[in-house]
This record gives C-alpha cells, sequence and structure tokens, in this order.
C-alpha cells in the first residue's frame, strides 16, 4: 500500500449516498491513516455537516440521487475547507466554478484517494 507523502490524521467529512461505497472509502482512509469524522447521505445533512463539523477536508459526491452537492461545496469555500468531488462523470461532469477542485472519478482505489486527498490538502484556501 502507498502512503500519500502528506501528514496523515486529516479528519475527513464524506458525503455518499451509497452505504456500501462509504464503508469502503471509510476503509481506504483508515488505511491512509485519516480519521472518517462524519458520512452526509442527504444534502441538507451534506449542508449541515459542512458548516458545523470540525474537519480538515471533505469528499462530496457530486450526485446524490439526482440532487447536485454544489450548496454543501458552497459552505466548505465559506470556511477555507478543501474539498475533493467524487463523481462517474469525471471533472467534465463538474461545474466551471468549481472545475479547479480535485476530482476522483468512480470507481477509485486508495492510491487515488490519497492522491486527491493530497492535491487538495495544498489548495491555498478560498473562503
Amino acid at each position: 500500500m502507498t502512503m500519500t507523502q502528506d501528514a496523515p490524521g486529516r479528519r475527513i467529512l464524506l458525503v455518499e449516498d451509497e452505504g456500501m461505497i462509504a464503508m469502503l472509502v471509510e476503509d481506504m482512509l483508515e488505511d491512509l491513516g485519516h480519521e472518517l469524522v462524519k458520512v452526509a447521505n442527504r444534502l441538507e445533512e451534506a449542508i449541515a455537516a459542512a458548516r458545523n463539523e470540525s474537519v480538515d477536508l471533505a469528499i462530496l459526491d457530486l450526485n446524490l440521487g439526482g440532487v447536485l452537492t454544489y450548496p454543501a461545496a458552497d459552505v466548505l469555500v465559506e470556511r477555507g475547507i478543501p474539498f475533493i468531488f467524487a463523481t462517474g462523470y469525471g471533472s467534465g461532469g463538474l461545474k466551471e466554478a468549481y472545475s479547479g477542485w480535485p476530482t476522483l472519478q468512480k470507481p477509485f482505489d486508495t492510491e487515488a484517494l490519497g492522491q486527491a486527498i493530497q492535491r487538495a490538502s495544498s489548495i491555498p484556501a478560498r473562503g
């Protein structure tokens, strides 16, 4: 297993509506030395978590059952918290305003997740 070069131990919010994927990502994060703080599976829950949880980074499934997670991303930007979009559509499926954020193409593996966390962590706060 390849560890990321960034410091492990990041506190991470996961926005994902598929339970099996959430469990898989949790295992990957643990393997990389990070802590999954919360899993939000609905947009309202994701916005509240983005607003209130003490996290270092978030991973956002772009599409939660047909509802896009851009409003949660906006809250994270306001708070200066970096994030990664996880999507089956790739970066080409993002609105232009969000195109600079790291994107994970589903399905992804632990190495790709670690690299995305490293990229997102190096983005200067925009909030």
